[in-house]
This record gives structure tokens, sequence and C-alpha cells, in this order.
């Protein structure tokens, strides 16, 4: 194993693989992964929806999602733009998303637009519009393929497998290097990868970082033909229901507030599913076929990007759910920061770690 590298990164699921690829880019290429499982890509990123949309409220969000579903476009990376629908059922939500669709277009999401309900039933015939006031809908919104995004950027990475880190070397200029199960590298710039992980590998730089791990559940469906098949991600604002297709059946997906056992949750997701889909209730679900991740959940539900308190430690965690979707946006924005100090995609303050100590929590009225 080599001893030195300009630039270590822990953790080679799609945020590091993503970083790693976007350095390479910009010219630096002594840069190495660390993964501690057989095979990169095997935790959070395996497990999600692979859900993108550029349908936020705060404005680094619709950049870091205006930059990546550009950057899907024009890479291997399996992206369907089939859109997403969100639905609103009380005058408060339509509030919102017409106050969302206002900043989207103000930014360049010339796509999305305010629907009503008439043109909800024409986007999805098999939903119950009775509640439904509304919604917004962006036909550019879509899926990825977290494995085939995965396998793209580390296309050319230096990636050493099964290699579990023990410990971060500090000194007096900040950090030195890192400590593994197979040796250590010496190096002045290691970025912080660790998905759910991430407190663990933070707390051996001496950092309290306020990552913590969600199990989330998704379920699919056997094969079923009564929905329409273009059907976008949609979003039922009311319950946070929300489900697509995929392969010949769907995937259903819905945040349980009491973390319910699997068979419990469901029978839950599938009464959600139901009542805003009424021929989902013929739907046939083996449940050992649904799977669980983890969403590694800050505080304010964003990401923590950018410098540390420790000189050359850089985190890149938090993401709650929006890994696999902002993963271009963030390897841009972190080999920025390493490479010049500095990014023009985002204002990179709104996310760095000193805004929890300073009070500068976000609010985000999209979080799913």
């Amino acid at each position: 194993m080599r001893s030195t590298a300009d630039v270590v990164i822990i953790g080679a699921g799609v945020v590091g693989s993503s970083i790693a690829w976007h350095l390479r880019e910009m010219g630096c290429r002594d840069v190495v992964l660390l993964e501690r499982e057989s095979q990169p890509g095997t935790g959070s990123t395996s497990k999600s929806m692979g859900g993108v949309r550029a349908q936020f409220a705060l404005e680094a969000d619709i950049r870091m999602s205006l930059y990546s579903i550009s950057f899907f476009r024009g890479f291997a990376s399996g992206y369907r733009a089939q859109g997403y629908l969100f639905l609103a059922t009380t005058a408060r939500h339509m509030d919102t998303l017409r106050a969302n669709v206002d900043r989207q277009r103000s930014l360049g999401l010339d796509a999305v637009r305010l629907v009503s309900r008439q043109e909800v039933l024409a986007i999805v015939p098999q939903l119950e519009t009775e509640d439904i006031l509304g919604g917004s809908f962006c036909p550019t919104d879509g899926f990825v393929d977290p494995h085939t995004l995965t396998t793209g950027f580390l296309r050319g990475a230096e990636l050493l497998r099964e290699t579990q880190v023990t410990g971060l070397d500090l000194d007096g200029r900040g950090i030195a290097g890192v400590r593994t199960s197979r040796g250590s590298i010496a190096s002045r710039v290691v970025v912080n990868a660790a998905g759910p992980w991430a407190r663990e590998i933070a707390a051996m730089a001496g950092i309290d970082l306020p990552v913590v791990p969600m199990r989330r559940t998704l379920v699919p469906t056997e094969p079923f033909d009564k929905v329409t098949r273009d059907a976008p991600m949609t979003v039922d604002i009311s319950t946070g229901f929300h489900f697509r297709p995929e392969g010949l059946g769907f995937l259903f997906a819905w945040a349980d507030p009491e973390e319910s056992t699997d068979g419990a949750f469901v029978e839950k997701i599938l009464n959600h599913a139901a009542r805003r889909v009424p021929v989902f209730a013929e739907v046939q679900v083996n449940p050992s076929k649904a799977w669980s991740g983890f969403y590694e959940m800050t505080p304010d539900h964003h990401p923590i990007l950018g410098r540390s308190p420790v000189e050359g430690f850089y985190l890149a965690n938090g993401f709650s759910g929006h890994g696999v979707m902002h993963s271009p946006a963030t390897g841009k924005i972190l080999a920025d920061l390493i490479l010049t100090g500095r990014t023009d995609l985002i204002d990179a303050r709104v996310f760095d770690y000193a805004r929890f100590a300073e009070g500068r929590m976000i609010h985000e009225s999209g979080v799913l």
C-alpha cells in the first residue's frame, strides 16, 4: 500500500467517488479512496431510491440540482427525466409550492410549473384527487441509477478496498495522515465522505459532527400494469408518501415517524398507497424484497460541506437523503474548495460546519 497521497478520501460511495472524479478532472491525480467494504457503493448509495429533483426551496439546493441534472445528462448515470409531481392538499401547501416555483424559475429552472387538479389527473390518471388542490411538476426531474453513476465516477480511480480507517494523524499544522487496517498514508488533505459512519471518523480528529443515521425502508411491488408506466416520482405532501415506476412494478417510500418493524411498516405504506392511488389496493408486495438503508441526518436536514476546524480535514456529510442526487455538485464543490479555496457553484458558507454553532440553521420546506 502506498505511504503518501495528495488527497485521501474516506468512503467510496457515490459522494466520495464524485469528489475523486472531480479532483482528477481538475488535474489532481494523486488521490486515494479508502473503502472498508469489499465493493464500493454498498452502503447508503446502494439503498437509494435514485430520485433527482430541482424542486427545492433553498437556492443552494436548486443550484446543486441544476448542476447535477446537467451532469447526469452527459455522464453514464442511467438518468431518466420522468419528472417529479408534488401534490398539495391544503392552501398552505399550494402557497409553499407557488413560492418555490417562483424561486426555481428565477434560478433558471424554466420547465417547472404549477398544475391544477385537472392537470394532476392528466399526468397520473389513477390518482385519488378529491382532496388535491393542485401541485407542481417539473419534467426534467427524474431518476438516476446509483450503481451506474458510482461505477462511472470510479473509472480510473485508485481505490483501496477492505481498508478500515482506525485513526487520523494530527500535528501543529492540522491533518497529517490516515491510519488504516493496512497501514498509514501521510496526507495534508483528508476528506470525510463516510456516510452514516461520518461522525465516528470526525471524532478521530476531535470534531463533534452532528450526523445521525436514520433508517429508511423502500418497498418494491410485484409487476403491476394498472398505473401508468410513465408516471413521475409522485409525492403526497400531506403524508410524505411517494412512489415511482421501478422495473415492471413500482417503488414505494415513506418516512415512518414511529420506525415500525418491517411487517408493520409494509402494512402502513400499502395503506398510504391505496388511499392516494386506489388501484394500488390490488398490488402485490413481497415483504422480503423490501430493503432498508440509512439517511445521514443533520439537525437541519442539509449537508455539511467544506472545511472543518482542523486544517486540511474536509467534510462531505449529512446529506439527509439527497446524497445521490447532489453527488455531482458535491464533487465539484469539494474539489473547488480543496484546490482553489472557493467555489462559484453555491455560497459555500450556507452548508459549512460552523453554521450550527453560529445559529445559522437552514429551513427547507421540501424535505422528504
